[in-house]
């Protein structure tokens, strides 16, 4: 029989992409996710049967350990951006690594992967590192041999990062955004399954930091996706105590609703995140140890964002159109 890996979020964004590399390598995947219902775009990633989703909360020790059941290996790539409520940075980052690291170990399971950030840190300046950090660590003291992923920020066609301000850009002709000078180093969704199914094979383990072949400023990626979609707009740097100032009004807003509207569009630990460079640290351990060579932002933005483009899918056409000579 072939082996079994559990992924845990991996309907997610990169947690799609690692179930069908771990597909294609014959391998039976387990999905486990809260709404399995809503995972189903995974089951044709392999033969039937071969993917399947199922219930897991990571938050439910009994449920862990269920979809742990009789795996090979263990990934867990799932995250959160939320503070509060029941799924927040404590529960989903710091507590739930451990957790499934612990039971990992004492299931017998061979290898296990886990996807954190860059910036994870226990004395982190933003809570967001410091419960990756935390949840680092829970992970190396129960199985040692884990491979930790941590990737500066990950593009790709269902990112929330291009995506977003794409989306954004088409709202007027400024383009708003916090740390325009922070530096970061994209990351494609794939390269990083790469590097995770690697582990999963038992052929890495310890930390590596991953990063795409060109470090920028955020300024500069948003300079680079306003060109591939062909808009022009001014890329407008908020001072930090501005953002703050938003950040935090924002927060209470949410709060004054009990989180019913939660806040979606910048809380204070994001702000925080924003002031340090996200980078790969020198000397750290990354794809060239793992044989793997990052794809380039520009051979994968236009293929997604094409999209937000004022013609669409006709721009190609429109811009081929004005070379042609007038009779």
């Amino acid at each position: 029989m072939s082996k079994l890996v559990t992924i845990y979020g991996g309907s997610g964004f990169v947690g799609r992409y690692i179930a069908r590399r771990m597909a294609k390598k014959g391998w039976r995947v387990r999905v486990a996710v809260r709404r399995p219902n809503e995972a189903l775009h995974v089951k044709p990633y392999g033969a039937v049967g071969q993917v399947e989703p199922v219930l897991c909360n990571i938050r439910n020790e009994a449920s862990v350990r269920a979809a742990m059941a009789g795996a090979d290996a263990v990934v867990n790539c799932v995250g959160t951006f939320d503070r509060g409520g029941k799924n927040n940075f404590a529960a989903v980052q710091a507590e739930a690594p451990g957790r499934i690291a612990r039971f990992a170990a004492e299931a017998g399971v061979k290898t296990l992967v886990h996807l954190s950030a860059i910036g994870a840190d226990v004395n982190g300046a933003s809570l967001y590192a410091q419960s990756k950090g935390v949840g680092e660590a829970a992970v190396l003291a129960a199985f040692p041999t884990a491979m930790i992923l941590r990737p500066s920020v990950i593009f790709g066609t269902e990112d929330q990062f291009f995506n977003r301000f794409a989306a954004m850009s088409r709202m007027g002709p400024v383009l708003p955004v916090v740390g325009a000078e922070t530096r970061f180093q994209p990351v494609h969704v794939d390269d990083v399954a790469q590097a995770a199914v690697k582990g999963v094979l038992g052929g890495a383990q310890g930390i590596y930091e991953l990063g795409g072949p060109e470090v920028a400023t955020f300024r500069a990626l948003m300079v680079k996706m306003l060109g591939i979609i062909r808009r022009r707009r001014l890329v407008l740097n908020i001072p930090f105590f501005a953002a703050r100032i938003m950040a935090t009004g924002l927060d209470f807003a949410s709060a004054l609703t009990l989180g019913l509207f939660p806040n979606k569009m910048l809380t204070r630990d994001q702000v925080t995140s924003l002031g340090a460079d996200n980078v790969v640290s020198p000397g750290a351990k990354g794809f060239a140890d793992l044989g793997i060579v990052p794809v380039d932002m520009d051979a994968v933005l236009p293929e997604y964002l094409w999209c937000y483009r004022p013609s669409g899918q006709y721009a190609a056409i429109k811009e081929s159109a004005k070379n042609l000579r007038k009779a």
